[in-house]
């Protein structure tokens, strides 16, 4: 049995999997309005370095909303009828809203200098990690070529994981 199918559904089509992102990208954002842990040289090259992951972040995750098209849904379970997408975004990683998601959380954190909001996009890319995990239980179960798919394909960020 893979490590997807012992993950909890959260609903019929994963809304409690949402709603739990919600939550922690809502702890993201509000940590980094708690004021910065360092200043001086160390702050603005992490502001930039944060931004630029911001930007970065922000493409890969919008090329991915775009990529997906009528397949877009934000629960984990594929909407039926849809097509398994393997091109654009998701030629370079099986999810790249959550790719993206995460290197925004990771940028707003260096931005803010918030080290509270570096934990929570710690936590973000841990729990995009056992989202994916279900997702993909999901989508194996759906599309008879996402195993090949899978096997080719980073999970969450290009060229590194």
């Amino acid at each position: 049995m893979r490590a997807g199918r012992r993950l909890p559904d959260l609903g019929p089509r994963g809304e409690g999997w949402f709603l739990v992102q919600l939550v922690i990208l809502a702890a993201i954002a509000l940590a980094g309005t708690l004021g910065p842990a360092w200043s001086g040289a160390p702050r603005a090259l992490a502001a930039v370095g944060g931004a630029v992951l911001i930007g970065a972040g922000g493409l890969l995750a919008v090329r991915g909303l775009v990529d997906l098209g009528g397949n877009l849904t934000p629960f984990p379970k594929p909407r039926a009828g849809g097509a398994l997408v393997d091109t654009g975004a998701y030629s370079l990683v099986r999810h790249p809203i959550y790719g993206g998601l995460i290197l925004g959380g990771v940028g707003w954190g260096l931005l803010t200098a918030s080290p509270v909001s570096l934990a929570a996009a710690v936590i973000l890319a841990a729990f995009f990690d056992l989202k994916s995990r279900r997702e993909e239980a999901w989508l194996i179960e759906r599309f008879d070529g996402y195993a090949g798919y899978r096997d080719r394909t980073r999970r969450l960020l290009p060229w590194l994981y």
